[in-house]
Formats: structure tokens, sequence, C-alpha cells
């Protein structure tokens, strides 16, 4: 039943990819044959080129690359198909041009991949990657609110010092979220040998490796501010710190120990701030009151600053 799955899936690649070529449809045939119903083989560079080379002309052709895409990955009820889509749609917003990144669909929220339910029970090897997809349509879908927060990755090192305190604690959590959801990756243990799973761990873990260099530069951006933020912004670092203290074994390279030891380094700092003052009450060092400050100015001191939560969870 497996094998006839199969068949079915390269007919139908050969029949689309015909129809495109008569029709002299080249971005369809592009896109045919970088997302085919193959469950081991991910798209090829040249594939891969030729769609993002859409993005090159003028706004109208980016963003009829971009709705086929959309389409054959909205319709499809292959998981090979979807993950493959899914993979394209990775590239496009790490480096496609700035008028096909701009096409992409985006609500503003989450799920608008809407793919969280995908199935596909067609063989074993399909259910497998059915939990790759949604998983990997997630993790394409915080990368793309992340980049509307933070800008597309890498971001010029000097722009973190441009930034309001609230602009970079905004950008830092967009980018922990985005890590956060990296530790949640599928075990690959029972794929070893797909070239297409393997790929997509290849692309989200440099994924991880360039949201952690984000993050260290607005860490270090903290440590260098840290006396010129209210008691409320304060609260909010802290609480960052910590969910990003929790993303320690997310990725095991030699570079992020320089992250956690600034991490430590700025909780302990934060902890020997004296942050009480007029009999108890707390006062805010900067001109900005935040929510989290006005929320902060009615509490007594017996709150230990280094455990205490966002007052948005209060």
């Amino acid at each position: 039943m497996t094998k006839l799955k199969e068949l079915i899936g390269i007919m139908k690649d050969k029949a689309s990819q015909g129809k495109a070529a008569i029709l002299s449809k080249r971005a369809t045939l592009s896109l045919l044959r970088a997302t085919s119903h193959d469950s081991f083989a991910p798209p090829t560079r040249d594939h891969l080129s030729t769609l993002l080379s859409s993005g090159d002309g003028s706004r109208a052709t980016a963003s009829d690359a971009v709705d086929l895409l959309t389409g054959r990955l909205q319709t499809t009820q292959s998981s090979a198909v979807a993950l493959k889509c899914l993979i394209v749609v990775h590239h496009v917003i790490r480096r496609g041009s700035f008028i096909m990144r701009d096409q992409l669909p985006y609500s503003g929220g989450r799920n608008h991949l809407n793919l969280s339910k995908f199935r596909d029970k067609s063989s074993p090897v399909c259910w497998e990657l059915s939990l790759w997809v949604r998983w990997y349509a997630k993790h394409v879908e915080q990368l793309l609110w992340a980049s509307r927060i933070v800008g597309f990755l890498p971001t010029e090192k000097e722009k973190a010092s441009g930034l309001t305190n609230e602009e970079l604690l905004r950008e830092t959590e967009a980018l922990l979220t985005v890590l956060e959801g990296i530790g949640n990756i599928p075990n690959a243990a029972s794929m070893e040998g797909n070239r297409l799973v393997s790929e997509v761990a290849t692309l989200v873990e440099e994924d991880g490796v360039a949201v952690l260099s984000e993050i260290f530069l607005r860490v270090n951006e903290f440590r260098e501010r840290l006396v010129c933020l209210g008691f409320g912004e304060v609260v909010e670092l802290v609480y960052v710190l910590n969910r990003l203290g929790k993303c320690k074994e997310i990725l095991v390279i030699t570079e992020k120990q320089k992250l956690w030891d600034l991490v430590r380094e700025l909780k302990v700092k934060i902890e020997k701030m004296e942050v009480y003052r007029e009999e108890g009450k707390r006062t805010v060092t900067t001109q900005r009151a935040t929510k989290s400050d006005r929320f902060a100015l009615t509490l007594v001191n017996s709150v230990d600053l280094g455990r205490f939560p966002s007052a948005r969870f209060l």
C-alpha cells in the first residue's frame, strides 16, 4: 500500500510538472519541483534559488510566487509536500528579498499557517512526518512573528543601543519565544536517515545559533543601561532572564556559555540594586512609568526582587 501511495505521488508530480512546462509557467514548475511528494529528499539548492529569484522582480511577481507557495501549502494532504513548502517559506524569511518577505501571510497572531491539525495517514512515514509538519509550521510562524518585531536576522550590532528600554524588552522576549519553541523540536531518532527531516533540523539549529547571538547583544545592552532602568523594567528583565535560564540545554554550542555568564552576572547585579527607599516604598529611577512601575509602587519591601514574577501574572 505504501509503495502504491509513493507511485501515485510520483505520477502526480510528473503530471503537474508536465502541465506547467506546457503552459510555460516557470514559477509553478520551480515550485512543483522543489515540493515533490518524495518523503525523503529536501528541495535542492538550485530549486530554492530559482524560487527565491522570483522576489527579485516586481512586487506583483513576488506576490504571485508567494501565493503559489502558500496555496500549495494550504491545499496539500501530503506531509512531504507540506514540509517542503515550509522549508521554502523558511528560506524566504531568511534569504528572500524584502519584497518577497513582505508578501508572506501574517495576521498579527499565531497559527496563521493553519497547520496545527495537519494529519497524513497514508503511510507510517507520512504519519511521522505529520508531527514534524505541525511543529515546523509553528516554528516558522514564530520566526515570522519575531521578524516583524526584531527585523529579519541577523540585525546590525549597533541597533540594540538605539532602542528604548521598552523596545529592547519586547525584542528580547520575541527572540526568547523562538528559542523556547526550538526546545520542543520532535525527537528525530525514529526518522534517522531521512534527509528531509535532517534538513529541517539543520535549518532550525542555525536559527537557534542566530537567535542566541541576537539575545546576547540585547542582554549585553541591558547590562550597560541597568542603572537607568525603572523598577517595572527591572521586574520584566528578571522575568526574561529567568525564562532564558531555562533554555540552557536547547543548543550545545561553545559560544552560548558567554551568554549564560552574562545572564548570571546581570542577575547578581540586579539583586544588589538599591530599590527600596522612603520607608519601604519602591521608587522609579526613570521618567517613563510602565504599568509594572505603577503596580510596584503599592507594594511593601518584603518582596524579594530576584524572585519577583512579572506583574502581568499577578
